[in-house]
C-alpha cells in the first residue's frame, strides 16, 4: 500500500520516518523484548526517553532554564480552562486577543475561572487578518494576555509576536509550534495540542516560566495545578507514553532536517506555491485572507463556484490528495502544509488544481 499526500488540519500527516522507525521498534523498543507502550513510565528506559525529548524540544526552541517544560494530556481544549485555574486568582481579569474559532473558544472556556477581556477581535471582519495592534484594548492588571498566533480554520496567523508590556503572554501555538524559529523569552506560556506539527492527538506540550508556576492559585485538585506537573518531571500521574514517544521521535526528525530555520524556510517555499496558484488562477480559486495575515499552516480557499466543490474533492481524492475539504464553518476547501507534508505533495496539489480549473474553467 502507498501512502498518499495528506493536507489533514489535525490528526495531521507525521514524517515518514518517525512513522517506519515507530514500526520497526514498535514490538521490541530499545532490545527490551516490549514495546515503549508497554513498559512502567517510571523505569530507566522510559525516563532515559523523557530526558531525550525534553533536551532535543530545549534545543530546538532554544529554551532556557527558566522555563519548565511539560508534556501533559489532554488537548488544547482543556487548557483554555486550565490555565486561568493556574494563571489568575478570584476576582482576576485575563486579556483575550481573538482572530478566529479557536481564540474564541479559549475566551469562553476561560470565562468560568477568569474575567474575560475581549481587548482585540476581528469577528466583525469575519476572521479575515489580525487586528492592528493600535486597536488592541490591554489592560495593565490583567493576570495574562491570550492569543492564538495562527488559527487552523480561518487561515489566519501572526507574523511577529505581539508587544504586551509586562503582562505575561500566553500563546495557543497548537498549529504552528515547531514551524520555524521563535524567541521563546517573550512569553510567558506556550502550549500546543500535538497532532499538527509534534505527534499523535492526546498530548500536550507546555513551556511555561518557572515563575508563573509559583503564582497563588485558586484551590483545586493537584492534576490540575501546573506546579504539581512541573515538580513531578510531568509524571504526577501516568503520561501518555506513546505519544510521548512519537513527540521525541518527531524532534529528532526535526534536528536531522536542519533545526528550525531551515523547517521554516521550506514551510513559507510551500505556502508560497499554493497561494501563488491560488492568486493566479484568474479567479477560479480564491483566499479571502488579507495577504500580511496568511497562514504558512492553514491555507483555505474557495472554488468561483461552488456547485464544483464535490467534483473537486472527489477528484483530488482520487489523485491521492487527502482531507481537503474545508472545515463546516466555513465550507470550501483547505490544505494544511505542516512540517511533515513535504514539498513534493504542495507541488502535486498544485498541479492538480491548475489541471481541475482548465477543465471546469
Amino acid at each position: 500500500m502507498s501512502r498518499l499526500w495528506n493536507f489533514s488540519a489535525g490528526p495531521a500527516a507525521l514524517p515518514q520516518p518517525v512513522l517506519e522507525r515507530a514500526q520497526r521498534e514498535l514490538l521490541d523498543w530499545q532490545g527490551c523484548g516490549a514495546s515503549v507502550m508497554e513498559l512502567s513510565h517510571r523505569g530507566k528506559l522510559f525516563m532515559g526517553l523523557a530526558q531525550q525529548a525534553e533536551a532535543d524540544l530545549r534545543e530546538l526552541l532554544a529554551i532556557p532554564e527558566n522555563y519548565a517544560v511539560l508534556f501533559l494530556q489532554g488537548g488544547a481544549t482543556q487548557h483554555f480552562a486550565q490555565i486561568p485555574m493556574n494563571l489568575a486568582s478570584e476576582g482576576d481579569s485575563a486579556d483575550y486577543v481573538v482572530t478566529g474559532h479557536w481564540g474564541e473558544k479559549a475566551a469562553s472556556e476561560a470565562a468560568p475561572y477568569v474575567k474575560v477581556n475581549v481587548a482585540a477581535s476581528s469577528k466583525g471582519e469575519h476572521y479575515l487578518r489580525v487586528p492592528p495592534r493600535d486597536t488592541w484594548q490591554l489592560d495593565p492588571r490583567a493576570a495574562y494576555v491570550h492569543y492564538t498566533p495562527n488559527e487552523t480554520i480561518h487561515g489566519v496567523e501572526f507574523h511577529d509576536i505581539p508587544q504586551v508590556g509586562d503582562v505575561p503572554l500566553v500563546a495557543d501555538m497548537s498549529s504552528d509550534i515547531l514551524s520555524g524559529p521563535i524567541d521563546v523569552t517573550k512569553f510567558g506560556l506556550i502550549y500546543a495540542g500535538a497532532q499538527k506539527n509534534i505527534g499523535p492527538s492526546g498530548l500536550v506540550v507546555m513551556i511555561i516560566r518557572r515563575d508563573l508556576l509559583e503564582r497563588a492559585a485558586r484551590p483545586m485538585a493537584r492534576i490540575f495545578r501546573y506546579a504539581d506537573h512541573a515538580a513531578n518531571d510531568s509524571m504526577l500521574n501516568t503520561p501518555n507514553t506513546w505519544g510521548w514517544y512519537l513527540a521525541g521521535l518527531t524532534f529528532q526528525w526535526l534536528k536531522e532536517q536542519g533545526g528550525l530555520a531551515a523547517i521554516g524556510e521550506r514551510n513559507a517555499a510551500k505556502a508560497s506555491l499554493l497561494y501563488d496558484a491560488i492568486d493566479h488562477s484568474d479567479g477560479f480559486y480564491r483566499n479571502p485572507v488579507a495577504h500580511d495575515s496568511r497562514s504558512r499552516m492553514n491555507v483555505p480557499f474557495t472554488l468561483h463556484d461552488s456547485a464544483l466543490d464535490a467534483d473537486f474533492l472527489k477528484a483530488s481524492e482520487a489523485a491521492g490528495l487527502l482531507a481537503l475539504k474545508g472545515h463546516k464553518a466555513l465550507g470550501g476547501m483547505r490544505a494544511s502544509l505542516y512540517n511533515a507534508v513535504p514539498l513534493d505533495a504542495v507541488q502535486a496539489l498544485v498541479s492538480f488544481m491548475q489541471d481541475f480549473a482548465k477543465r471546469h474553467g
